[in-house]
């Protein structure tokens, strides 16, 4: 395992929108706010979304098993937002549920919100820690 220390910066509080794009809003978010890292609490709806359910086989690299939906499911959701140079990378993993049917899994590419979602932003301060595409998995990884 590798760690490091970092501290609790400023708490954001955000309210994404009915037909906004929850991963879209948040990445503007944390550009305006100048934001280095987080971690953050989703909780609402969304109309549509792409979903990463696990690999295929357990094998790297993975070649992910990808689900959509379109027909507006509840979620909570926790994530993570970490940079890769400039850029904001997040990592979103969430449950959702439309009657008795539950999807779990890492959200992407589109993420189309229905009614709302809440956000809960806390920011994480001088912990040096990034993203970095790492060869073995192919994919971008935590790095310090």
């Amino acid at each position: 395992m590798k760690y490091s220390q970092g501290e609790l910066g400023r708490v954001f509080v955000a309210r994404v929108e009915h037909g906004d794009d929850l991963l879209g809003e948040l990445k503007q978010l944390v550009q305006v706010e100048n934001v280095e890292a987080g971690v953050f609490y989703v909780i609402g709806a969304l109309k549509e979304a792409t979903v990463v359910t696990g690999p295929e086989k357990c094998v790297l690299p993975p070649v992910p098993m990808f689900r959509n939906f379109n027909d507006g499911r509840e979620i909570i959701g926790l994530g993570t937002m970490f940079r890769d140079g400039e850029e904001p990378l997040f990592h979103l993993h969430g449950a959702l549920g439309r009657g008795d049917t539950a999807l779990m899994g890492c959200i992407r590419g589109t993420s189309e919100v229905y009614l709302v979602a809440e956000v809960i932003l806390l920011e994480i301060k001088g912990a040096g820690a990034g993203k970095e595409l790492d060869p073995t998995s192919g994919l971008k990884m935590l790095k310090f």
